[in-house]
């Protein structure tokens, strides 16, 4: 269920949205005169938010790389590669 505020409660009670935005790590909607004006969110949740945002950027510029012919490279290959690493930095 979303949690709906006034803009009043964000000026008035702002220690008590801070709370209920940390400690229910979902985002609060503030209204004015009714209807949404704006989202509150807590940093950890944030941060979530813009990792997905990444993370879909990046499937999405792989999806269209294969959509334009490109096959990347086989596992084998990415596994040898990663194998390489680890041996070079210990």
């Amino acid at each position: 269920m979303p949690i709906i505020k006034p803009i009043s409660d964000l000026r008035n009670k702002s220690n008590e949205i801070s709370d209920i935005a940390r400690t229910s790590n979902e985002p609060i909607f503030i209204t004015r005169n009714g209807e949404g004006d704006m989202v509150v969110m807590s940093m950890a949740k944030y941060s979530q938010l813009e990792l997905k945002i990444d993370l879909i950027s990046k499937l999405a510029t792989a999806q269209a790389s294969y959509a334009a012919g490109d096959r990347g490279r086989s596992i084998a290959t990415v596994m040898n590669d990663v194998r390489a690493r680890m041996h070079e930095s210990s």
